[in-house]
């Protein structure tokens, strides 16, 4: 089948590169030229485990390329996927001028029938507008359907080939069987094809993704809870855990959730309550903890140093951060909890040491140097030098084994704080370092 992805970011590539793997021809079509040229040039802009060699086999086998021509990409495209951004506006609503804008250029461009697919996560109602704005610009036959996007960061690829389910809104017969033909090869170890109507599948994504935002909050909630209590979160969550209508996944308590998708979907969903005169109170809390984590570490920090939450109260005082980006195997730094750490650790007047595996560039062009308080270290024992102590942010596979000998050489402190849970306290104190987990003994 030849297929047009607009937009060329993270769930159009990967999306894209995926499609073209199970055998259709493919175009990644973007109005970025800077994105188009490095993937015409075989660079691949966005780190994703495995999706380089994805990419590298499709463009020789010439399933897949990369496109500035919009009309030209619809003209030879059967299926248009708008996979377009969808950013938080000033207010928490899903700014739609990206998806607008694509479903015009589309509209424009049309030379006969078009199935267009929402790819982008977008708020019940979106496919209608789209739908209104496509039907001004053309006099062709098309249908437009709903595909919600399911994809984890770092493991996307793997995420799309083999789903746990794929689910379409359509409200046609001809659109749900060509969507059920493009996504028929991955779905025969007996995953799900769920067809229901374009709005339910449009709220279908908000949903999920704000009910394993809620998860993360109240583990979070229950950590700080644990502190105050005396009792480890580490024993509460594999206590709760082991009941199979809770499970293990997304129930681990940390420093607070980040990236592309829970932060601006909870405040989306918030958004769209309001919008039907309905206030959404338990999102609305899953915010608000949430943001709150993200200082919970930094308070740990002034607490140990005797310190108070005033400006310069750290001056002198230099840490080490390990982990940058949202979350391990990627380099997203959007809605990262190290950024609300370290510009606090940095306003609060102390100097921050950081490594990341991946994400420096990333977080270069969001965090700058703070005028030379913050550096990044090519290494991890690197930004460790002659810190007062270590705080671990994102837990990487490389933080997770560590040599304490050397944290003893480099260190000029013995003080750990997890935010992660990452270490066993007893076994970081039997090395002689003080340790900070979150909701731990």
């Amino acid at each position: 089948m030849n297929i047009t992805m607009i937009g060329s970011g993270y769930v159009g590539l990967v999306s894209g590169a995926c499609l073209a793997d199970s055998g259709n021809n493919v175009i990644c079509a973007d109005v970025d030229k800077e994105k188009i040229a490095m993937l015409n040039s075989g660079k691949v802009p966005i780190f994703e485990p495995g999706l380089d060699e994805v990419i590298a086999r499709n463009i020789k086998e010439k399933r897949i390329s990369f496109s500035m021509d919009i009309d030209y990409a619809v003209k030879n495209s059967d299926v248009i996927f708008i996979a377009v951004g969808t950013p938080m506006s000033q207010t928490g609503e899903a700014d739609l001028t990206y998806v607008f804008n694509a479903a015009k250029m589309i509209a424009k461009s049309m030379n006969g029938y078009k199935l267009i697919v929402d790819k982008s996560t977008v708020p019940v109602g979106t496919a209608q507008k789209v739908k209104e704005i496509i039907s001004k610009n053309t006099k062709h036959e098309f249908d437009v359907a709903s595909n919600p996007e399911f994809l984890k960061e770092g493991s996307a690829i793997e995420d799309f080939a083999k789903p746990d389910r794929v689910v379409i809104g359509v409200d046609s017969k001809k659109a749900s069987q060509i969507l059920h033909d493009i996504y028929e090869p991955f779905l025969r170890t007996f995953h799900p094809l769920i067809v229901m109507d374009v709005r339910s599948a449009e709220m279908t994504t908000y949903a999920a993704n704000c009910f394993l935002a809620t998860k993360i909050s109240f583990i979070n909630e229950i950590s700080n809870l644990c502190e105050k209590a005396q009792a480890d979160i580490n024993l509460v969550r594999e206590g709760i855990g082991a009941d199979k209508r809770i499970g293990y996944e997304f129930l681990f308590p940390g420093v607070g959730y980040g990236g592309s998708c829970f932060p601006k979907d909870v405040l989306a969903l918030i958004h769209t309550g309001k919008s039907f005169g309905y206030k959404t109170k338990l999102l609305e809390a899953v915010d608000e903890v949430n943001e709150e984590q993200k200082s919970v570490l930094v308070n740990k920090v002034l607490e140990h140093f005797q310190k108070e939450n005033i400006e310069g109260a750290l001056d002198g005082f230099t840490f080490c951060v390990w982990g940058l980006s949202f979350k391990p195997r990627t380099d997203d730094m959007r809605q990262a909890p190290s950024l609300v750490i370290i510009d606090r650790l940095i306003k609060l007047g102390a100097c921050v040491q950081a490594f990341d595996p991946v994400a420096e560039e990333s977080a270069k062009s969001i965090l700058g140097n703070y005028n030379g308080k913050l550096v990044y270290a090519s290494s991890q024992y690197e930004a460790c030098k002659n810190a007062d102590a270590l705080l671990l942010i994102t837990e990487w596979s490389e933080f997770r084994k560590i040599s304490f000998e050397t944290l003893r050489q480099t260190m000029k402190g013995k003080v750990i704080f997890d935010g992660r849970n990452i270490y066993r306290p007893k076994n970081v104190r039997q090395e002689g370092f003080v340790y900070y987990g979150m909701g731990t003994l």
